[in-house]
Formats: C-alpha cells, structure tokens, sequence
C-alpha cells in the first residue's frame, strides 16, 4: 500500500467505508486468552485482520476521489461503466469499474485488479482485449461502450441507454 494514486469510488461506497471505518476503530481491543494456544492464536489472527482492514479502509479514504467523473471521452478507465461483449458466448454485461471494497449498489462492480478490469482499461468502443480468468481460462471482450457513472446509474444501477447486464464468466 505504497501507493499514493487517487482511488475513483462512489459517493455512496465512500459513505460505507467511513461507517465501517468508526465500527472497527469503536471496538475494543480483542483480549488475548492466557490459556488455550489455539484460542490465543485465533484472537491474534482475528486482531491482525482488523488492524489490516482498518489499515487499508484509511488507505482508501485518504485517497479517494469521489467527487470527479473521468471525462465522457468513451475511454475505460475507473469511474466509468462499461458495457462488453463476451466474444465467445456474445453475452452483453454492463458494470462500474471502480474499487468494489464497499459497493452494494444493483451495478457489478469490477476493480482495475480485476483481470477483466486491467485488461479493459485504457480501452475505447469496439477495441477488443483479452485476459485471464483465475482459473486460467483465456478471455476475449469487445467494449461497446464506456459513459462516465452518473446521477442515472446512482438511482437504478444501470444506464438507460445500456444493454441489460446478464451472467458472465468467473472474474
């Protein structure tokens, strides 16, 4: 977590991040057992996640960008949806490429670690990429299209003028 690069995320995920954020900094500190080696093993593995969280939710937050829309150029990059086509199948899949640690929005949400995320990005309408799924399967997408995330999709998930996502590969 060197990186100091903005992180484009919604204002909603933002608002998600801030609230877990004061839950985890609320709690106590987990109490170690004196006991059972195995007890006290999970209670330091249990407070190591949570300092982990906490670490990268403050990462996140302090470089968010939330209140910038990428320019309507038509480019994937993050802030933007992107509806593509699966080329083998030809399924039409529309999703937010953005950071997904707190996403619960209706929209799939795909991050530029993402195999599909990474391989999409930087890419305009029609330009074909292809990727790796984590099992090893080769895919090919074509973007359709790339409109920056907006007032339309904060309320109903998905642009008007988009095709209706469907089920895709594993990421």
């Amino acid at each position: 977590m060197t990186s100091t690069a903005a992180i484009w995320m919604t204002s909603r995920a933002h608002d998600q991040l801030h609230t877990e954020l004061q839950e985890l900094l609320a709690q106590r500190h987990i109490e170690m057992p004196n006991g059972d080696s195995d007890d006290y093993a999970l209670s330091q593995a249990l407070h190591s996640a949570r300092q982990a969280r906490i670490g990268r939710i403050q990462h996140l937050l302090s470089n968010a960008l939330t209140d910038r829309n990428p320019p309507d150029d038509g480019i994937a990059e993050p802030g933007m949806v992107l509806t593509v086509r699966y080329d083998d199948t030809k399924q039409v899949e529309t999703f937010l490429l953005a950071v997904r640690e707190a996403e619960d929005s209706e929209m799939e949400v795909y991050s530029m670690q993402s195999p599909l995320g990474g391989a999409i990005a930087g890419a305009r309408p029609g330009e074909r990429r292809i990727y790796h799924t984590p099992s090893g399967a080769i895919m090919a997408v074509t973007l359709l299209d790339a409109i920056p995330y907006g007032p339309t999709h904060q309320a109903t998930g998905e642009h008007e003028d988009s095709p209706a996502s469907s089920l895709v590969p594993s990421r």
